[in-house]
């Protein structure tokens, strides 16, 4: 099985790929493509090779990309705030915003999660125990 985990669609040479193969069977399954060689091995393209996180969710769908357009949002609001004290390099998104819009997508699917206990936050931000 071969995917595109990548930034472009154009980091699988499918071109050769079909070049290679004896038969092309498209469609074996909801986004899988078959790609039978001369020797009868097979190779299955996922997401006709384009990327697949976005090919498998069926393209750009809405509710995949708000929660990415609004962190992008923000975090550009937060930059444009800080003009100044921001030295020149790469920021991770603040923890703050991350957590806020992730918040609302759920709160906007009718979602609740729990509060982790201070014991909780201690075990996973700790490597003394568990494997």
């Amino acid at each position: 099985m071969v995917c595109n985990s990548g930034h472009f669609n154009v980091e699988i040479d499918i071109g050769a790929l079909e070049f290679i193969a004896a038969k092309v069977n498209k469609s074996v399954r909801n986004f899988v493509d078959q790609y039978v060689l001369k020797n009868g091995k097979a190779i299955y393209l996922l997401g006709e090779g384009c990327l697949i996180n976005l090919a498998a969710a069926e393209g750009h769908p809405a509710c995949v990309m708000d929660m990415s357009f609004a962190t992008q949002a923000l975090a550009t609001e937060h930059v444009v705030k800080n003009k100044g004290k921001l030295v020149s390099r790469v920021y991770e998104v603040p923890k703050e915003i991350d957590q806020w819009v992730a918040s609302l997508k759920l709160k906007s699917m009718g979602i609740a999660i729990d509060t982790l206990t201070k014991e909780q936050e201690k075990y996973l931000a700790s490597w003394e125990e568990g494997t």
